[in-house]
């Protein structure tokens, strides 16, 4: 299996810009040994050195394991962070569309960093830990998250405010992902995991190792991010995958399992030109932010919610060889939009991809082309997620 399967950004190890990097070195996670014992093939991705795929377990076998029973993934690159103070819902509101002043203890919540102009700096989950809200955020955006966050708390802190940004660099980040997820993960903690409902995060110890444990994920299946103290997390990895239903799995079926899933990638589907509307990620913006706005862009935005865009992002089931992003989507020849995230779907055994296309032209069915390598292909327009999701939902109460 070739690394054809995913996307260009991932195949070529580009990232929006290479983060904690001096010159060409690129920062291992503390997992990095434990990849080389399972045979993975490393790249460089963000500034990082990552694992795209394993010896005995290529893009196209993790990606339909993980879909089955469990993959374990290494996100430890991503950025860990911890919000304090007083003021610190006012800070996420001002940066974010989200409505965090109603999020309850153990919550969490998807939200987009957003620009002046309405255009989107990154996505986050936030999460209220009740003295603070523990955050993450991407990789390839993380050193200027920070700094666009700090400014921002200098600001209020000049205003005579109360809050401050802990930077967590001491933890590693594995994700937990796929049907026996909760099974696998029930064996090695206390807590009723049944209980423990979608973007939700609790304090727990798993195997003995304290540990932050959210429900969620970025394959489309259920599952949890756990955040491990760096010295612990070799141990707790190899636990996990000493269970017969855990396999590594490494970027390229990361990448393969949210196309399929309908989720973004910033760099691709989110960037600084494209706004919340235009991605189809107004679902963040509850009521209150509607409402109220407050938010970097909200003019923009709002305005946007209300009158429309002239663009948004689809799915595509694609004929022929997969739609690369950078690729151009046409109707009689006529350029209609762009392709921004495409490979092979192993679940539904062809071609996929998302794009930016016409907002006429977006209703699920509608026929397009893709060029490809310079010829045209057909293309159908589709509604995301490419592949139903499987996010747990607790059993209802008697």
């Amino acid at each position: 299996m070739n690394i054809s399967y995913f996307s260009r950004s991932t195949r070529l190890g580009l990232c929006r810009r290479s983060m904690s990097t001096t010159g060409d070195t690129l920062t291992r996670t503390p997992l990095y040994d434990v990849h080389l014992k399972y045979g993975a093939k490393m790249v460089p991705f963000c500034g990082w050195s990552m694992p795209v795929e394993y010896a005995n377990s290529k893009i196209l076998e993790s990606h339909l394991h993980t879909r089955k029973h469990a993959g374990l993934f290494d996100v430890s690159h991503m950025g860990q962070l911890h919000l304090h103070g007083k003021d610190r819902v006012a800070l996420l509101e001002r940066l974010t569309v989200g409505d965090f002043q109603s999020l309850g203890a153990g919550k969490g919540r998807l939200s987009l960093f957003t620009n002046e102009k309405g255009g989107t700096l990154d996505d986050l989950v936030a999460t209220n830990a009740g003295d603070y809200f523990y955050v993450v955020v991407n990789a390839g955006c993380k050193d200027d998250d920070i700094t666009h966050m700090q400014e921002h708390i200098k600001q209020l802190r000049s205003a005579g405010k109360d809050v401050h940004l802990e930077i967590i660099d001491d933890h590693a980040l594995v994700a937990l992902q796929g049907p026996s997820a909760m099974k696998v993960l029930q064996g090695l903690v206390k807590p009723d995991l049944s209980l423990v409902e979608f973007m939700t995060s609790q304090a727990m110890e798993v195997a003995g190792v304290p540990c932050r444990v959210t429900r969620c994920g970025y394959t489309g299946e259920d599952g949890f991010e756990i955040s491990v103290p760096a010295h612990k997390s070799v141990q707790l990895t190899e636990q996990l995958l000493s269970h017969p239903d855990v396999k590594p799995v490494g970027l390229g079926a990361r990448d393969s399992l949210r196309l399929e899933a309908g989720l973004c990638l910033y760099g691709h589907e989110l960037s600084p030109e494209i706004s919340p509307i235009e991605a189809g990620l107004a679902w963040t913006i509850g009521k209150r932010r509607r409402e109220q706005g407050g938010f970097l862009g909200a003019d923009v935005i709002l305005h946007q919610l209300k009158n429309g865009t002239s663009r948004k992002r689809v799915g595509l089931l694609v004929q022929g060889a997969p739609a690369r992003d950078g690729c151009g989507v046409v109707v009689e020849g006529q350029p209609v939009g762009t392709v921004t995230s495409g490979g092979f779907s192993p679940s539904l055994n062809r071609p996929i991809a998302q794009a930016y296309i016409r907002s006429d032209l977006a209703t699920p069915g509608t026929p397009v082309q893709v060029i490809v390598r310079g010829k045209a292909q057909a293309a159908t327009v589709s509604k995301m997620p490419l592949v139903p999701t499987n996010y747990f939902k607790p059993a209802p109460k008697p």
